[in-house]
């Protein structure tokens, strides 16, 4: 039974125990209803207690209702918590664990709330893109309309003190919990004195204007999506309107953002990321190797931000490059960067000292021989990753994991260069290493399952977002991109500029326009590419405009010049009229007469460019499914989550309509690129989606 209950005395306790963390379904709040009518019918029952355990009160509703069409059924929460504070016995919530959403609510329709220190609140909904379905009413009423609007929009959870601090809970003392929350129990009855928090008013801050506040509040959000727009509506409710009112226009807000095609794509983001921890043919009990101790090959850039990513998980981690100045430079850039944490108040100088103790240096690969994971983070060249792997080969004790970075070489080559490949993986991680939360891991033909399992788990570990691809140029995330930017290029040639692309797709949610892009990465690196993919890949060319600019120096911000201008003081791009105008002498060259492109058109040649590259990858078996391949352009390539991911986006779509734009496209200006993946087309004859039912 997912909820229990026993008596005490005069006392009854209402235990949660659905695991792991007693999520919120239709069969709990069934359960959960039947337990407060039994408490308010029972004479001999004076008052009861609310308990989930020490993991978990209740982390809240549970998710894949929403997804099957459950998340409304009867009895709703409100119904469940309307119950308890009208019942006329008094409720005591005793918290000890994780206190979200749904759990939040269920503590706020309690007469009292007595919390262990450890338990954190929150309401995290708006990360989902909804609104906490039960709560906006009960919190501005319990801690004041700011603080809130505060919590909610910002979907982070508050500590217990803090809680306090708010008054929204109370703490309890040293000992334990239930103990205390029963004898709460008894002196309410005692003083018959069951406080409701719907009978409080939703203070606005002292000296506020109604009008002036919440105006303030709707012109401080940052984008155009409607859940914190509607949050701050539903809290204005709290305001204006009596309890009853204002939980049926909760209600209503909650319905029509669960509808919204922004709730949908976050929610897929979140199911998505879910899904990508499942193996295909590596069972869930596979055996992990033991990671206490990491190397990292290559002290730039990459290198060290790995570093940071190991000693931010509390890994010991050596950092090896053959040049000690390049050690020196990292680590007094790992230390730079963890100072600028210190000083915005996310680690404390302790902190700073014991990462920095973690990360030991050295010029010898001798120190490395013992240990458990090496990640090579070398130059992207397949003859010094050869140099490198034969040496790790040679000396790395048996057992350990020898790992590439690699955005796009072959990882089958990779790993015959070693007499283990079947203890060689791919691990992927994206730049900055420390901040982005994707790690693509690279599955070699001889990767063996216990390797990739212990793989995802050490990417869990250091907090990243681990998706499995199989091996093939770019993998899955690179290989689409290289689709994206040739679209990107063809705009050019066909009549837009860089800032009309780059700003069309940023208006989409794109974290940056492809061209930005290029600039950061360096135009040199992708020139590289390009003339490694035009040698092996002659009957895809690209356009030949950006070499123009590399042929120039204009590199991007790494030499002040790139697609845009970068000045030292300035921050960000500055507009290049001059590339613009080489853009346009570049289509007369061509032969190519110019035209007006919309914005609409350069998002949906650059998005179905990734959406179509992606159904090959799915049906070639690189990404076990679809939702892979979003999880790695949201947290890889900075798609916008509200829109799920491309594979998602075409779905809302709708295929047929995909299908009938690229057709649009193919009889254009360089159609031969828009050929459909057969998967698109087999999907959209049986009425299917590319992303599940």
């Amino acid at each position: 039974m997912p909820v229990s209950t026993r008596v005490d005395g005069v006392v009854a306790v209402i235990t949660l125990a659905r695991p792991p963390v007693n999520s919120m379904d239709v069969g709990m709040r069934r359960d959960l209803l039947a337990a407060v009518q039994q408490v308010l019918s029972d004479p001999a029952i004076h008052a009861a207690v609310i308990t989930g355990g020490s993991r978990a009160f209740c982390a809240g509703a549970d998710i894949d209702e929403f997804q099957t069409g459950h998340g409304l059924d009867e009895p709703l929460l409100s119904t469940v918590l309307a119950c308890i504070e009208a019942g006329g016995k008094p409720f005591v919530a005793a918290v000890e664990g994780v206190c979200l959403g749904a759990g939040l609510e269920i503590a706020l329709a309690c007469h009292y709330r007595l919390v262990a220190e450890r338990a954190i609140f929150g309401f995290p909904e708006v990360k989902l893109g909804l609104l906490p379905g039960a709560g906006t009413q009960r919190l501005p009423r319990a801690i004041g309309v700011e603080a809130a609007l505060k919590l909610i929009l910002s979907g982070q959870p508050i500590s217990a003190v803090q809680a306090q601090q708010q008054g929204l809970v109370r703490l309890a003392h040293e000992g334990d919990l239930l103990t205390q929350a029963q004898a709460l129990a008894q002196d309410a009855v005692i003083k018959r004195h069951c406080p409701r928090v719907r009978d409080l008013v939703a203070a606005l801050p002292e000296g506020g204007d109604k009008e002036t506040f919440f105006a303030a509040q709707l012109a401080a959000l940052r984008g155009t999506l409607p859940a914190p727009r509607l949050c701050i509506e539903a809290v204005r409710a709290a305001v204006e309107l009596p309890f009853d009112d204002g939980v049926e226009r909760e209600l209503q807000l909650f319905k029509t953002l669960l509808a919204s095609p922004e709730s949908q794509g976050l929610r897929h983001a979140f199911f998505g990321e879910r899904a990508a921890a499942k193996l295909a043919g590596v069972p869930a009990n596979t055996p992990v190797r033991a990671v206490n101790r990491v190397a990292v090959l290559g002290a730039g850039t990459m290198g060290a931000g790995i570093a940071m990513c190991c000693a931010d998980a509390g890994l010991p981690v050596t950092l090896l490059d053959l040049n000690a100045d390049s050690l020196e430079r990292a680590l007094a850039g790992i230390r730079a960067n963890y100072a600028l944490s210190v000083k915005k108040g996310k680690l404390t100088a302790s902190q700073l000292d014991a990462r920095m103790a973690s990360i030991q240096t050295t010029t010898s690969y001798a120190d490395i021989a013992q240990v458990d994971l090496v990640i090579e983070a070398v130059f992207e060249d397949m003859g010094v990753k050869e140099k490198v792997f034969c040496i790790l080969d040679d000396i790395l004790k048996s057992g350990a994991i020898l790992a590439s970075n690699t955005s796009t070489l072959d990882l089958n080559r990779i790993a015959a260069f070693t007499r283990r490949p079947q203890d060689v993986v791919g691990l992927h991680f994206f730049s900055p290493a420390n901040v982005m939360r994707l790690l693509e891991v690279v599955r070699g033909a001889h990767t063996a399952p216990e390797v990739l399992a212990t793989v995802m788990a050490f990417a869990k570990r250091i907090r990243k977002v681990g998706v499995v691809a199989g091996v093939c140029d770019g993998f899955i995330g690179n290989r689409m991109l290289e689709e994206y930017l040739r679209q990107a290029y063809l705009l050019l040639e066909m009549g837009a500029t860089p800032s009309q692309v780059d700003r069309a797709l940023q208006a989409y949610g794109m974290a940056m326009g492809p061209f930005a892009v290029i600039d950061l990465a360096g135009g040199d690196i992708a020139h590289a590419i390009r003339a490694r993919r035009a040698i092996e890949q002659p009957d895809r060319p690209y356009s030949k405009f950006p070499d123009r600019l590399y042929e120039l120096g204009r590199y991007g911000q790494k030499t002040g010049a790139g697609f845009y201008r970068y000045e030292a003081g300035q921050r960000g791009a500055l507009p290049a009229p001059e590339v613009d105008a080489m853009v346009v002498a570049y289509s007369q060259a061509i032969g190519v007469e110019r035209r007006a492109i919309t914005d609409e058109e350069i998002v949906l040649r650059c998005v179905l460019a990734l959406t179509n590259e992606g159904a090959k990858i799915v049906e070639e078996g690189i990404a076990s499914r679809a939702s892979d391949v979003d999880v790695v352009y949201v947290h890889g390539y900075g798609f916008p989550a509200h829109r799920g991911g491309p594979m998602c986006y075409a779905d809302q779509l709708g295929l047929p309509q995909v299908l009938a734009k690229m057709a649009e496209f193919r009889a254009g200006y360089m159609g031969q690129f828009w050929e459909p993946a057969p998967l698109l087309q087999r999907l959209a004859a049986q009425g299917q989606r590319l992303t599940g039912p």
